[in-house]
């Protein structure tokens, strides 16, 4: 059984330059491949049937991971949210709680959700996935894809792709940030001149009279 992932409460972080994990891409080869591809017979073999199924299958645990992340995407937004509320809005000495609470209510959402996402998913990739891998090439075509996809080497690398993804992303945020922070903090106060959110500068304090 696939894991399910919670996502974690975190504070919005405000004029920071932040990189987001993106979601994996699935079925990159054969996206790539299907821009060259030849159409196949507008009635498919038995034989070509079958290749399809064997893509679709080898595919399963990609198109598990891409219901998981939609799945999981509005408890991400929610929590978000919650993380800015929570400092403002609660006190103290109740955030802790609160915070597992808010945990809580996302972990039941997420342990509810991706089971009937994945499911659907499931179901829905013939009829989308499979159709498109039919029309688009032919059963020579469907053997070099499944070639790649069982490939080892190919195995090793889409798993590597996380990483590779990460360290990527932590290096340019790191290396961007010092330009984009400031760029990120004017269009924010724009925003709220615009808005009429602007806070008036604090005056200094007067020093007191010499005597």
């Amino acid at each position: 059984m696939t894991q399910t992932h919670t996502p974690s409460l975190r504070p919005a972080r405000r004029g920071a330059f932040s990189g987001h994990r993106a979601g994996a891409l699935v079925f990159a080869f054969v996206t790539a491949f299907a821009a060259f591809g030849a159409h196949a017979a507008d009635a498919p073999s038995p034989e070509h049937k079958e290749l399809v199924a064997k893509i679709l299958k080898l595919q399963q645990p990609g198109i598990e991971h891409v219901a998981r992340q939609l799945a999981e995407q509005p408890a991400a937004q929610l929590l978000n949210s919650a993380g800015a509320a929570l400092a403002s809005r609660v006190p103290a000495e109740r955030r802790e709680a609160v915070a597992k609470e808010l945990q809580a209510d996302a972990k039941k959402y997420v342990d509810e959700a991706v089971p009937i996402v994945r499911e659907r998913a499931i179901r829905l990739a013939p009829g989308t996935i499979g159709t498109l891998l039919e029309q688009k090439f032919n059963d020579d075509e469907l053997r070099q894809i499944i070639a790649v996809l069982e490939n080892p080497v190919w195995t090793r690398y889409q798993q590597l792709g996380g990483e590779m993804q990460a360290t990527f992303v932590e290096k340019l945020v790191a290396d961007a940030r010092p330009a984009i922070d400031p760029k990120v903090k004017a269009l924010e106060q724009s925003m709220a001149r615009r808005l009429g959110l602007d806070t008036p500068a604090v005056k200094p304090a007067k020093k007191p009279a010499s005597r």
